[in-house]
């Protein structure tokens, strides 16, 4: 018996009792599903006609299934993400309740921090916006510590963590973004070649081709976005650390934009960077300029 079912929220537990009963199943991104041009119509019986439609034709690739460890190393650094992205949501509904009633302007570029809500709460037109200001304000200082307890956590995940060391040797990763590359792709074996890895960081360019004419475009922005994103804020990093990695955004960007040219930075260190596990050694690099802190 085969089955299939698109990743989700559901997770992998359904996954692994399937295969403890001996059934073989295969879990799938949803991007990677092929859709008619035409097919427009989404319900669950029309998805699971699909995909049992392309499953006995053996047109369905399935993701690499992590193992339970490696599922609960990655919650950690994927919890953090999201916290971070629920404070700074907070941070955001707290500077419009501001605007709104005039005590900042809408060109105001300073960073909302604690000392700036303190500052200008003193100016509160009325106790219901008070009020209102702090009910959002314990909620970031509440995140803030809940953020502070993961990030602990982390560092003693790191000890632990045969894959740091190499994941630290290379230019522009940090504590946390080493954390994070290495809770989403371990010591990278499980990709056979260059080109596996790119398609799961979504850093290959996509491509519209006719004839013989060939066009590349922006990224393909499947795959990992985590990963992605934090290979490119690495990569604007290593550039100011890495002669050879510096060299080649130099010669890339006056013809492809700086966007581009960072992207085929990231695609260039993440190689090397897989490379480095290989051959079991540290990343190699030449050295630019003063290191300077990495997040």
């Amino acid at each position: 018996m085969h089955t299939a079912y698109e990743a989700g929220f559901s997770g992998f537990v359904l996954h692994r009792e399937l295969k403890k009963h001996g059934i073989q199943n295969l879990v799938v991104n949803a991007s990677w599903v092929e859709v008619s041009v035409n097919d427009r119509v989404k319900t669950d019986k029309r998805d699971a006609l699909k995909l049992s439609t392309l499953l006995e034709v053996r047109r369905l690739k399935g993701i690499r299934i992590p193992s339970e460890v490696e599922e609960a190393h990655r919650l950690l650094s994927r919890t953090r993400q999201q916290l971070v992205e629920d404070r700074t949501a907070v941070k955001n509904k707290i500077r419009m309740k501001f605007h709104q009633f005039g005590l900042i302007d809408d060109d105001e570029t300073r960073q909302m921090t604690h000392i700036l809500v303190d500052e200008l709460l003193e100016n509160a037109p009325s106790k219901e916006l008070t009020i209102a200001i702090n009910a959002y304000w314990s909620v970031w200082r509440n995140l803030d510590e809940e953020i502070k307890k993961i990030e602990e956590e982390l560092k003693h995940q790191a000890k632990e963590d045969p894959n740091e060391k190499t994941y630290r040797s290379a230019p522009g990763v940090g504590p946390l973004s080493a954390r994070i590359l290495s809770n989403e792709l371990g010591n990278m074996c499980q990709f056979k070649n260059e080109r596996q890895l790119f398609s799961f960081t979504g850093l290959t360019p996509s491509e519209h081709s006719s004839g013989e004419t060939i066009r590349r475009g922006h990224i393909s922005r499947q795959g990992n976005s985590r990963v992605r994103g934090i290979l490119i804020e690495i990569a604007w990093r290593a550039i100011g650390k890495d002669k050879t990695l510096a060299d080649f955004f130099e010669r890339l960007y006056p013809r492809t934009g700086k966007t581009k040219a960072i992207v085929a930075v990231a695609r260039k260190l993440i190689g090397r960077i897989r490379a480095a596990f290989q051959k079991r050694e540290h990343y190699q690099k030449e050295f630019l300029v003063a290191e300077t802190p990495a997040a």
